[in-house]
């Protein structure tokens, strides 16, 4: 169509006057705003990759190098280390001469070379600085050592200078190798509260085994990656746990967020639809313009991390292949992909001019929703495919969606900025009735299958009273830039955004754009794959149980008073109700990002440790005092914080062990210490969802207003067939939030997702009793 179009907008024909020429005034002016719109993209870019190239050093620097250069030729004292004479003498003097343009040639070329040299200096500098990691291991509200307060004067001088979102890249560490020994040491201590004393011995000497034989030659292989690579785990942990993952990626793999608990700002679907297109553009366009300044991770000063995931954000889609997955990304996209009613929708967010407003966006929602289309046939069961086998996805599509208007469609949804669904449900949280909160979960995490786009970074899911939702696929980035986003994007919404008295987007639509509803044409064989695909999806479903719990009663607060950090607080919960649920202590995973480092993305935090299991023992033995039990949690959540760090600093067990694993299996080695310990099962997988990521946008908000953002964070599927999936978040000083995911099959999960947030709720209930032994002095334990 656009392509007709274009060539309907000049056309010349031959007469007996001469050759006329006709053209279409309007439609050339859009083709010339395409063209002047992606010149401006790609000056813009090519500006921002050369200042953060320089960073912190900038272009007035490099005029003040040239001019101290010139000032000093001029008294005859040579600034430039030996480069200006030898470039006037053996390069342009040959060319240009002795001259006034050949020495200001000279002064020029060896000025920017001096300032070059200078910059690459400055980074390495940087790079060095950055490898520092001693305030990590500082203990809060202890005096901070003089390395670490130089450390922070230092990093706080360089955030002056005005860094953008990629500035730092360049000059992030690369990812450390941990040593052999420590990884394999480590590993052996983790397994020991879930072993036996047999099942401990034999793991102790296939450690050491592997130590001194297999994986030494492992670790060279490794070691040669480390040098070459920016990062030598990602790229295979991006291809072998996401890219080759042959099973529906639908719970599996993708994950949701949610929206806030206590605000509520319209009930118009679209007007909520639109505004929040509006704000997840105009964050596009942060991006782009590398407006989202690096996250500071920590309370002191701005620490700088790998910003690569914000760049597949928007414009990505995961595209399936028989054995292998791609991710692809598109610079740009001027729509975003509509689902409504069982019938697909291209909505345009640029006119060729600019980005449309929330109230014009509104005016595209309100016809969609006001559509009397009838599906085509399998149409509305479509995106089932996204939830099915990947392998049978990727077939159909190579045979039935490569060639026609199935073709134009698939493309108009997959190089989509992203996918927006207008859900025909309600969601609603009811503080009284939890069972709300756990169907808004599954919605967000499944829906009916066939109604998300399951391979599209992520979907907007706005339901039919206006609550909103996020649904993710997982392999192009992690939790925290998608908390980050959905963060920034619902403060625009409803703190600076807003809506009229009506419930409707503020302001008069100047362009009303008319949305296009793609066509399908699907045969036989692709309509009896998707009914398959449904099949599968519909298992998964029916086999997924959610249960969500908002407690109230304390928050934060309480772990800050019992002088523990609140995650390992938290952590420490969780294995005291997994031990009361099971009866036995399991590996467990906790999530922990590794973006100090370039192209980092996560490390496991081996949760369930010797002390974390003295602690839990200690809640069920009545002959501790709390004193008792209080010591033990701070020695469990020290060790739990030890570990966090660990991990965020490189130096943790799992990457290690399926980076030398992955080489283990190219090499075709064998290692019974693999064949025991690979792939590790974790029957209790956690992560943290990350807050407060926008602190300066949301500076000088009341704490009214805080606390009606709240939100409830995000959640996953179950990791493991016999296990659970715990995603939780510290939402305030006094709310805490956990989803909680298991499958109905297992035959450990006593269970079932709700029973283990019973146990949960009395293990909160157990843990704020512990705040009575504060006022007595605690005894030592032998």
């Amino acid at each position: 169509m656009a392509e007709a179009r274009s060539a309907a907008a000049l056309s010349f024909a031959v007469t007996h006057d001469g050759v006329s020429v006709s053209y279409d005034q309007e439609l050339l002016r859009d083709i010339w705003h395409g063209i002047s719109r992606s010149y401006k993209r790609r000056t813009g870019r090519f500006r921002n990759d050369f200042m953060n190239g320089m960073f912190p050093a900038n272009s007035w620097t490099l005029g003040l190098v040239v001019g101290a250069v010139a000032v000093f030729s001029v008294i005859k004292h040579d600034l430039s280390f030996g480069i200006f004479p030898f470039i006037q003498n053996y390069i342009v003097h040959y060319v240009f001469g002795d001259g006034y343009l050949g020495q200001s040639i000279s002064i020029a070329v060896a000025g920017a070379l001096l300032w070059l040299i200078f910059v690459q200096l400055l980074r390495l500098s940087i790079k060095t600085l950055l490898e520092y990691k001693g305030w990590m291991y500082e203990s809060p509200g202890k005096p901070v050592s003089k390395a670490t307060k130089l450390w922070l004067g230092v990093l706080h001088i360089i955030s002056k200078a005005g860094p953008m979102l990629h500035s730092f890249q360049g000059a992030l560490p690369r990812l450390p190798l941990p040593k052999l020994d420590d990884t394999v040491r480590k590993h052996l201590l983790s397994m020991k509260p879930i072993l036996n004393d047999e099942e401990y011995q034999e793991l102790e000497f296939l450690s050491e085994r592997f130590r001194k034989g297999v994986g030494r030659r492992l670790q060279r292989y490794l070691t040669l990656k480390s040098w070459f690579s920016s990062n030598y785990v990602t790229d295979w942990w991006e291809e072998f746990v996401y890219m080759r993952q042959r099973s529906p990626i639908m719970i599996n793999s993708n994950y949701y967020g949610f929206d806030t608990l206590n605000e509520h700002p319209t009930t118009n679907q679209a007007s909520r639809a639109a505004n929040l297109t509006y704000t997840s553009l105009q964050f596009r366009r942060m991006v782009d313009r590398q407006e989202v300044s690096p996250f500071s991770i920590s309370p002191r000063t701005k620490v700088p991390f790998c910003t690569m995931q914000y760049e597949r954000l928007f414009n990505t889609c995961r595209v399936p292949g028989e054995k292998v997955d791609r991710l692809l990304h598109w610079d740009d996209a001027k729509h975003v992909a509509v689902y409504c009613r069982g019938v697909w929708f291209k909505l345009i967010v640029h006119n060729g001019k600019r980005l449309l407003e929330a109230c014009e966006l509104q005016h595209q929602y309100d016809t969609i929703l006001a559509h009397s289309y009838e599906p085509s046939e399998g149409e509305m069961h479509l995106a089932s495919l996204t939830a099915g086998e990947r392998a049978d996805w990727a077939k159909t599509r190579r045979a039935h969606f490569r060639s026609g208007v199935n073709k134009t469609s698939l493309n108009d949804i997959e190089r989509a900025a992203f996918v927006v669904i207008l859900d025909d449900e309600e969601t609603h949280y009811d503080p009284e009735d939890p069972s709300k909160l756990d169907h808004w979960a599954h919605n967000l995490l499944h829906g009916k299958a066939h109604d998300r786009w399951f391979d599209k970074s992520f979907n907007l899911i706005i339901s039919k009273n206006g609550h909103v939702g996020i649904n993710t696929e997982h392999s192009w980035g992690d939790a925290a830039v998608m908390a980050h986003f959905t963060e920034w994007s619902l403060l625009q919404d409803i703190v600076f955004i807003g809506y009229d008295a009506d419930g409707r987007c503020k302001g008069e639509a100047k362009e009303k754009l008319t949305p296009e509803r793609l066509k399908w044409d699907i045969p036989s064989p692709a309509l009896e794959q998707i009914r398959k695909s449904m099949e599968v999806a519909n298992a998964l479903i029916a086999d997924v149980e959610m249960s969500l719990l908002v407690w109230t009663d304390y928050g934060k607060g309480f772990a800050k008073k019992l002088k523990v950090s609140p995650d390992a607080f938290l952590q420490m919960t969780l294995q005291y109700t997994y031990f009361k649920n099971q009866n036995k202590f399991s590996l467990t995973y906790e999530a922990s990002m590794t973006r100090l480092f370039r192209e980092g993305r996560t490390e496991t935090v081996r949760s369930c440790t010797v002390q974390s299991s003295d602690f839990v023992r200690s809640m069920l033995d009545a002959s501790k005092t709390p004193q008792e039990r209080l010591q033990l949690l701070r020695k469990a959540c020290d060790k739990h914080q030890e570990l966090y760090r660990d991990a965020m600093c490189g130096q943790g067990v799992d990457r290690h062990l399926f980076a030398l694993y992955v080489i283990k299996r190219y090499l075709e080695e064998e290692s019974p210490f693999f064949d025991n310990i690979f792939p590790p099962t974790y029957l209790l997988s956690t992560s943290q969802t990350p807050m407060n990521q926008c602190e300066a946008d949301a500076k000088g908000l009341s704490n009214d207003v805080r606390l009606r953002l709240i939100t409830a964070g995000g959640g996953f599927g179950p990791v493991a067939d016999r296990g659970y999936g715990v995603s939780y978040i510290v939402a305030g000083e006094n709310t805490l939030s956990f989803h909680i995911s298991s499958k109905r099959s297992a035959d450990n999960t006593v269970s079932s997702s709700r029973e283990f947030r019973e146990e949960l709720k009395r293990s909160l209930s157990d843990m704020k009793k512990l705040a009575e032994a504060l006022e007595a002095p605690p005894k030592k334990i032998q």
